[in-house]
């Protein structure tokens, strides 16, 4: 254990380092010259105090600033513990996700590139139920990361897991779930946004005999959107439905399609090829999150959503630069021959 005290003690020639990084630096230098490895425990705080003379919110700090970067850990109540020897990465992230559909890829593509290589990424899934949240949650929460980037499910219990983390090492992305005190969050809109852009189709809508919007109350999509469709039906006084699926050969003409579900979609688009029926013409059809395939499929489909590769690269920005980050990213209708 001495050689430890020895590698912090060497950098006392540099004047320009303060005990917080001689610390640091000196348990880095002693990872990556094999003087500890995995598992092995590092001083305890009375130790590191007794021998350096430094105090004891220097060494806690220089602890959990190691703790950060996921290279050492603590075992309750039996100390430090070296826990990875990779000691170029700067910090280490958990990021806890719906689940890896197009969109949430695209997000994560890009997050993943923004962060860098130096930047540990652990990714986990909770698939919007929120007892595998609560699992998922508290495993995540007791390996100590630097950084916890959270897509929460809105829930009662969601709230009261999300306040046991410090402020300054959350941020929540994609679903906005309100909090006491100041945390922070990239996020979409939903029934505002949905709402301006029915709006914005207002006159084509009108143009067919009644729209239909498939909703199934039991899947994740947004229940803000549906709310937003049955406002604007009102409002725009609009012949609208709310049904829970589209049943394949239902299709007629003189509607105007809400669909999320892709399997969905691809259903409404055999059936206009097998009975002739032109999107765009004869029906018109919407679907919300925009993807490459939608672009292609039925001469293209009119959607609208945030940009989730904005999404990625704000939320690691707000990662490695530590910023205080409040964005709500803007939703963008894109026209296309459905509608």
């Amino acid at each position: 254990m001495n050689t430890i005290f020895e590698k912090i003690q060497e950098l006392d020639e540099i004047p320009s380092y303060s005990k917080h990084e001689r610390f640091v630096e000196g348990i880095v230098n002693a990872i990556n010259e094999k003087i500890i490895t995995v598992g092995d425990a590092l001083p305890s705080v009375n130790a590191m105090i007794s021998s350096l003379g430094y105090a004891r919110e220097t060494v806690i700090k220089g602890y959990r600033e190691l703790q950060n970067r996921g290279l050492i850990e603590s075992k309750n109540r039996l100390g430090y513990f070296v826990s990875d020897d990779n000691t170029q990465q700067s910090l280490k992230v958990a990021l806890l996700m719906y689940t890896i559909d197009t969109f949430q890829e695209q997000f994560y593509k890009s997050f993943r590139n923004e962060l860098g290589a130096n930047v540990h990424l652990d990714v986990f899934f909770h698939h919007g139920n929120i007892d595998v949240f609560e699992t998922v949650f508290s495993m995540v929460k007791n390996r100590h990361y630097g950084m916890y980037v959270i897509s929460p499910i809105h829930h009662p219990r969601t709230r009261e897991l999300l306040n046991t983390i410090p402020r300054q090492k959350l941020l929540m992305f994609d679903r906005y779930e309100p909090l006491e005190g100041d945390f922070q969050y990239v996020v979409q809109e939903f029934e505002q946004s949905s709402y301006a852009i029915f709006e914005q189709l207002a006159t084509v809508i009108r143009k067919f005999d009644k729209m239909l919007f498939f909703h199934n109350p039991d899947s994740l999509f947004p229940p803000e959107i549906v709310k937003s469709f049955q406002r604007f039906i009102k409002a725009y006084h609009i012949k609208g439905q709310v049904l829970r699926s589209y049943e394949p050969g239902s299709v007629e003409k003189g509607v105007v399609y809400y669909i999320n579900d892709n399997a969905e979609l691809w259903n409404l688009l055999r059936d206009c090829t097998a009975k002739k029926i032109k999107p765009g013409k004869d029906i018109g059809i919407l679907s919300h999150n925009d993807e490459p395939v939608k672009e292609l499929v039925g001469n293209g489909i009119t959607t609208y959503s945030v940009s989730f590769n904005d999404m990625g690269k704000r939320a690691a920005q707000a990662v490695l630069s530590r910023e205080a980050v409040h964005e709500v990213l803007p939703t963008k209708l894109v026209r296309r021959n459905s509608l």
